[in-house]
Parts: C-alpha cells; structure tokens; sequence
C-alpha cells in the first residue's frame, strides 16, 4: 500500500464520479479507513466503468461495509469487490450478501 488514507481515498472518489475510462482501481493496505471508505461508496452509486475494486487491508468496518452495500444496489458495473482483512463483522457481511442477491 501507499498510505493514501482517508483524505487520499476521497480525492479518488472525487475522481471516480467523473472517470469515464478506468475499469480497475487497486487501493489495498492503504488506511482509507471508514471515511475513505464511505466515500468511496458515494463515488460507486455513480461510477459506470469501473469493474473491479480492490480494498483489502484498510480497517474498513460494519457501517462503511454497510455504505458499500447500498452502493452495490446502484452500481451494475461493477463485478469484483475484495474486501478480505477489513474490520467487517456479521452485520457488514449481511448487508453485502443481501446486495448481491
């Protein structure tokens, strides 16, 4: 990772609302956090290019999985989340699986 945290991950979304070109983003081990986190959810509910997200490793918890979710109910595009070695616990989980059902 880069280190980018939260305030890096929200100039990203900035970013990813308007990109009309990048299908990949790999942002793991980089101390987003739920902030990055969050608002990077916001960027996915309008974001129509990006295929793969990759968050692994950035303390992301139940609420901003939670954030994720709701995202993944807008976003049709996207097809691979990584999400492994977060903070997320069942509730997070649950939230996620009802979003891809």
């Amino acid at each position: 990772g880069n280190n980018i945290g939260p305030d890096g991950a929200s100039k990203l979304a900035a970013a990813l609302e308007k990109n009309a070109t990048l299908t990949s983003l790999y942002l793991g081990d980089n101390k987003i956090g739920d902030e990055g986190a969050s608002k990077l959810a916001a960027a996915l509910e309008i974001n129509t290019t990006l295929t793969s997200l990759d968050l692994r490793g950035n303390k992301i918890g139940d609420e901003d999985a939670s954030k994720l979710a709701a995202a993944l109910e807008k976003n049709s595009t996207l097809t691979a989340l990584a999400l492994g070695n977060n903070s997320i616990g069942d509730d997070g989980a649950s939230k996620l699986a009802a979003a891809l059902e």
